[in-house]
């Protein structure tokens, strides 16, 4: 009977911890992706930590697995409560890797990239989880005279103890792994920094544009080369490649020596972060798009933001040209500083210094507008984009265009071509249904100029939107604002998933006296579509989905 019984003990053992090891690799996979989503910052990941840890698909406290193996040491020295540690366990796992699992299933908008840094972490981790398992099986056969059963037995319940500690600790042991493999990673960078810097002194007469802003950068970049492409060999990094190791990535894979511009994106999340990419790629010409609240969180303040946007400025040579949108006030009450040394150049949908888009006519088919240049030359252009925001930077591009020596006339047909940015105010027509596809956007200039947007169409004008987040402590205030723009220029208000993001939109709106039966919460993006499509107004439907919160969101 007792053979039996520790046979039976063994093997269960034995699945406990097989079932901790499936665990283990589901919640190394999550958190690695939150990891990367962070940025492979482990103050950033610790904020996004204390924000949802209800994510992490923990269903029990950490101290119910301490008072576990602190009873194995006190209480179950006898066989049967050793078997019932391990069936609990197993029984506690099951619904942990389901959690996970369910995860997956969901629709991700931005996948796990498995890059060289994301394989060196997989390795660290596992490494880490078998020296564990091999200290905990050593020291359980160590204790080996405090209990009843065969050595395997012994062994098996702090192994399957350990493991299951080291699933429930893997946020902790991802900022762990990172701190271990900095001076690999470090090293790493230095040598693709320098590798950069090679391949761009190799090119001196390569004309380096830096383009950054709060929002509107990326719709910058690919409008400004759809004007240039024609008459310029150019470069741009793809994507949202706007790190220093992006633009890294960018010059060492796609630069060649036939290249005339280069075009480069510069995000920011941090002070400084657009210094260093200045300083690997030295800008000749610069453009700041826009500058509004946007990484509070990591920023904490509008001052920071303003400087670090003006790095850019600060990095280019004597005399070189910095375009700034002339329509954010931000930009305006910073730009005098700068006339002395550089050649500042404006660009508005407002009569002023510069150039200025007017006269916009908006229609199912997009947007035209006359572009007035500052020496009197203008042309009138049509393209398949909407919005007031989009016109701004298809003004601002053109700006540039002309400044390097293109005539505007030959800039219509380029203008014409144009291509919505995916996600951007991206009309997609569906019958009788117009989806206004404005899901990247994420700030709070962006969000009223859409919803204002969406109001210009004769319709019915439908608000599908959870928010906006990475704001820091202004959250509340800049969605309960966006309440306000909405129900001003809405018929329908449709908010999805957290409360948290969503309470302020409902407050904002229904304290400005829309109808409290024209909005509705939804758990998902599905419910808030086909209640959307069910509205029996006659006319045709606009939808616009404005916002779309990040994965580790």
């Amino acid at each position: 009977m007792n053979h039996w019984f520790t046979t039976g003990l063994s093997f269960i053992g034995e699945a406990t911890y097989l079932m901790a090891v499936f665990t283990y690799l589901k919640a190394m996979r999550y958190n690695l992706h939150m990891f990367q989503l962070n940025g492979y910052k482990n103050d950033e990941f610790r904020t996004w930590l204390f924000k949802n840890e209800r994510r992490q698909r923990m269903r029990y406290p950490l101290v119910v697995f301490v008072l576990l193996i602190l009873a194995f040491f006190f209480i179950f020295q006898k066989r049967w409560g050793v078997l019932l540690v391990e069936l609990f366990l197993f029984l506690y796992l099951i619904p942990v890797s389901m959690a996970y699992d369910t995860y997956r299933r969901h629709d991700i908008k931005k996948k796990l990239v498995y890059t060289a840094r994301v394989k060196r972490q997989v390795f660290t981790n596992v490494v880490l989880a078998l020296l564990l398992s091999a200290a905990m099986f050593l020291w359980g056969g160590r204790q080996h005279h405090v209990t009843e059963f065969a050595n395997n037995c012994d062994r098996m319940l702090p192994l399957v103890c350990g493991m299951t500690l080291y699933v429930f600790l893997q946020p902790q042991i991802m900022q762990l792994v990172n701190i271990i493999n900095h001076p690999v990673e470090a090293g790493i960078t230095g040598y693709y920094i320098r590798d950069a810097l090679k391949r761009l002194h190799r090119q001196p007469n390569l004309k380096i544009i830096g383009i950054t802003g709060s929002y509107g950068k990326t719709s910058m970049k690919y409008y400004l080369n759809t004007l240039l492409e024609d008459f310029y060999n150019v470069l741009i990094t793809p994507g949202n490649f706007n790190t220093t190791l992006g633009v890294v990535r960018t010059i060492r894979e796609h630069l060649k020596p036939s290249h005339e511009i280069f075009l480069c994106e510069m995000g920011a999340r941090h002070v400084n972060d657009i210094k260093e990419i200045c300083d690997l790629v030295h800008p000749d010409a610069g453009i700041i798009t826009s500058i509004g609240p946007q990484h509070l969180e990591t920023f904490y303040n509008m001052e920071n933001i303003i400087n670090t946007k003006y790095e850019l400025a600060d990095a280019l040579p004597s005399g070189g040209r910095i375009f700034l949108n002339g329509d954010n006030e931000y930009i305006l009450q910073n730009a005098d500083k700068y006339r002395q040394d550089k050649q500042v150049i404006f660009y508005t949908n407002e009569k002023g210094e510069g150039y200025h888009a007017r006269d916009l006519k908006l229609s199912n088919l997009g947007t035209e507008f006359t572009v007035e240049a500052p020496d009197g030359e203008s042309a009138r252009f049509a393209m398949r984009l909407i919005g007031g925001h989009n016109v701004i930077n298809v003004c601002g591009a053109i700006a540039v265009a002309h400044e390097m020596g293109i005539p505007l006339e030959k800039l219509r047909v380029p203008v014409r071509r144009i291509e919505p940015v995916e996600h951007r105010l991206q009309m997609i027509q569906k019958g009788n249904v117009t989806i206004i596809d404005d899901a990247y956007n994420s700030n709070p200039v962006g969000s009223k100029a859409a919803v204002e947007t969406l109001h210009m169409f004769e319709g019915l004008r439908i608000l599908v939107t959870p928010g906006m987040v990475e704001l820091g402590d202004k959250e509340e205030e800049y969605n309960y604002k966006f309440g306000t723009y909405a129900a001003a220029n809405c018929d329908y208000i449709a908010l999805v998933g957290r409360r948290s993001h969503t309470d302020p939109i409902r407050n904002g709106a229904l304290d400005s006296g829309f109808p409290e039966k024209k909005l509705r919460s939804f758990d998902d993006l599905k419910g808030a579509l086909e209640w959307a499509y069910g509205r029996t107004e006659e006319g045709h439907k606009y939808i616009l989905l404005e916002n779309d919160l990040p994965d580790n969101y």
